[in-house]
């Protein structure tokens, strides 16, 4: 018999899932008796046309606009700053977000800070926001951080070149528009980058030691359809029905490590990305085969779901032989994706590793990784990723 669940929380904003959700902005906006809505986005999206259909749902909508798109891809403490020095300036009462997980990101730091009238590096942590944020409407337009739907926020100390989580009910969005056409101009690195960094997020929601039976169902769902869905996603970006898919398992995903939190993966992620600027789903990739090595003998059984869940018939494998082909079909499936590079590779200094690996023992994710490291064994994980 499984033993009682004991208490969870789940939390989610409300959700508005389909072609043509992105045209909602303007009526949401207007049922949060917004006036002036400050539109957060970066030049790529600007680009790619969505943030003018937001910006005209608005328009139609009744509601003044500000635009704010001066975010780097991972997004910067003082960006965050000049974004909310703007909100307030311009008299701005809401925020509307139509990005990936930067945007997104950078725009719940611009609430938090407007709220909150504090610098965003103070709000580290966990259950550090006070005050709510002004409404907001996330829209995403990549297939893999889940921002929209999550209590994460993840900032960039630029000062410290670490990230910092933000974990709070507080930085919920008020609604998630989720429009799968919106990733169909994604690039094939960008789609691979985002979706590895799905499969990650719901990998590590499962065997993190805060997870539930709700948070499982969509952990494990998000893994197959990741699994089943993502090469091609790559391959024919405007296949409609490849990027539902995979829109749909970022948000199974999102709403798994949201409630669930994550693990050594991120916080080891984080901090290699804040120290080298590096996309977070390419740091991902290149340290999750090694995490769920070092993890396994903690939560074999698992990872055995998570080996079914990819395709592999793991249930009558022996542990070892279950590790072995999970971290396999893990390799190949990045490489098949077009991952390949790394640490190495990608500039990571040998003697940069103890630094490294104390800034990732610091991040709040690392609390819910089943097994609980020393530095020095996140050093090993780092240096076996090199």
């Amino acid at each position: 018999m499984a033993p009682i669940s004991p208490i969870r929380k789940f939390v989610n904003p409300e959700l508005v899932y389909g072609i043509g959700a992105l045209g909602l902005a303007g009526q949401y906006a207007r049922s949060y008796g917004a006036r002036r809505l400050l539109v957060v986005s970066d030049p790529g999206v600007i680009a790619a046309g969505w943030t003018g259909r937001v910006i005209t749902s608005l328009d139609e909508a009744g509601m003044e606009s500000v635009l704010f798109s001066a975010i780097s891809p991972n997004p910067r403490e003082s960006e965050v700053m000049c974004g909310a020095e703007l909100y307030g300036a311009a008299g701005c009462d809401a925020i509307v977000v139509i990005g990936g997980g930067s945007p997104m990101d950078c725009a719940k730091g611009i609430g938090i800070v407007s709220t909150n009238n504090c610098h965003i590096l103070e709000c580290e942590g966990v259950d550090r926001v006070v005050h709510p944020m002004p409404p907001l409407i996330c829209i995403p337009t990549t297939a893999g951080s889940a921002a929209d739907v999550s209590q994460f926020a993840i900032i960039t100390n630029s000062t410290q070149r670490v990230k910092i989580a933000i974990i709070s009910k507080s930085t919920v969005p008020d609604v998630a528009l989720i429009d799968p056409q919106t990733t169909t101009t994604m690039d094939a690195h960008l789609t691979t980058c985002t979706g590895m960094d799905a499969l990650v997020h719901a990998m590590e929601a499962y065997v993190s030691n805060a997870s539930s039976p709700l948070t499982d169902l969509h952990a494990l769902q998000a893994v197959r359809l990741i699994s089943s869905n993502l090469v091609t996603a790559i391959t024919e970006p405007c296949n409609l029905v490849a990027r539902d898919a995979m829109m749909l398992a970022s948000l199974e995903a999102g709403l798994a490590f949201s409630n669930a939190s994550l693990g050594a993966v991120h916080a080891m992620a984080h901090s290699l990305g804040g120290f080298y600027d590096l996309p977070h789903g390419e740091c991902n990739s290149m340290l999750l085969d090694h995490v769920v090595e070092y993890n396994f003998p903690t939560a074999v059984e698992r990872y055995r779901d998570i080996a079914a869940a990819m395709g592999i018939a793991a249930s009558d494998l022996a542990p070892a032989e279950c590790l072995a082909a999970l971290t396999g079909a893990i390799r190949k499936f990045r490489a098949i994706a077009g991952i390949t590079t790394t640490l190495s590779s990608a500039g990571v200094m040998p003697e940069n590793i103890p630094a490294l690996a104390q800034k990732a023992m610091k991040d709040a994710c690392m609390v819910t990784n089943p097994r609980r490291p020393t530095a020095q064994d996140i050093e090993a994980i780092y240096e076996k990723a090199l």
